[in-house]
């Protein structure tokens, strides 16, 4: 049965508990354990948690914040690669009634048969090198899911939270806006962890869009176009689009579609907002 209050953001009881499991961090794995109980107080407060509302949680670790939020009453599944985690979350989390652990892989897990006719929400502390795909997994199940919060390093958190005209804006920062609203929660530094990683970090919302910003019929094309013109930043548009293929790479007719869509065709990729590369796609597929 899980000890009642049990606050592993504790070094006292976090270390001792890591040396009773011979629990070891594997680099491969981005393993960081979060020792900051206000940086878990503002992940369980952006989760709006609520106990009719499910929460999947990505790589619970051994449980730091799966307690937080079973402990508010929300009704957990958490996902973790490690069985060695797996075995320590046996013991922090496994006596509530609202938590179930499943060992598996998020990216090959059956989200489909996960995700039931409610909508969810969606938290975890993303590794670097799953950050990426993650995301791209949770968006492409976005009607089932009602939020997403995600510890992310704090670069990539600049991007996915990027407006127009900026460095950081990217084909990521469109991706997600088309299908959430992002927003920063707090800015997380590298002592927050214990071993402390290399970076900062920083906790992201998404809080999902009743309807995505680019229609069904459209988004095959949209990101075609998109991954195009961010594919060769330095080009203009005109150029980055024919570049990339668009429009079988006919310069000619990727301006005209850019003139008729209202875009000067010497802008760059990065200053085009969301709604006007929906107008640069309707005019690329009427050119069809």
């Amino acid at each position: 049965m899980s000890a009642p209050h049990l606050d592993l953001t504790d070094t006292g009881i976090l270390i001792p508990l890591l040396q009773r499991h011979g629990f070891y961090t594997r680099k491969a794995l981005g393993q960081h354990f979060l020792i900051s109980r206000k940086v878990v107080e503002a992940i369980v407060e952006a989760c709006d948690v609520q106990p009719d509302v499910p929460v999947l949680e990505v790589g619970p670790g051994i449980g730091t914040l799966t307690r937080a939020l079973v402990e508010r009453g929300a009704p957990v599944t958490a996902v973790e690669l490690d069985q060695r985690a797996v075995e320590v979350l046996q013991e922090t989390v496994g006596g509530f009634p609202n938590v179930r652990i499943i060992h598996a892989d998020i990216l090959t897990l059956d989200l489909a048969a996960l995700f039931d006719s409610q909508r969810w929400t969606v938290v975890g502390n993303l590794p670097y090198y799953i950050t990426t795909p993650v995301i791209i997994r949770i968006l492409e199940h976005a009607a089932a899911v009602r939020l997403a919060v995600f510890m992310v390093q704090r670069e990539v958190a600049d991007r996915l939270c990027a407006a127009p005209g900026g460095k950081e804006y990217g084909a990521i920062s469109v991706l997600v806006q088309v299908y959430a609203e992002v927003s920063r929660v707090i800015k997380v530094p590298r002592g927050a962890f214990l071993p402390p990683p290399s970076v900062d970090s920083s906790v992201v919302r998404f809080a999902m869009r009743p309807e995505p910003l680019v229609p069904p019929d459209l988004r095959h094309a949209f990101f075609t176009i998109v991954r195009a013109a961010f594919g060769q930043r330095r080009k203009t548009l005109e150029n980055a689009l024919a570049a990339g293929g668009v429009l079988d790479g006919d310069r000619q007719a990727v301006t005209h579609a850019l003139q008729t869509a209202g875009i000067d065709p010497r802008r760059r990729g990065e200053t085009l907002s969301i709604a006007e590369y929906v107008r640069v796609t309707e005019e690329v597929i009427r050119s069809v």
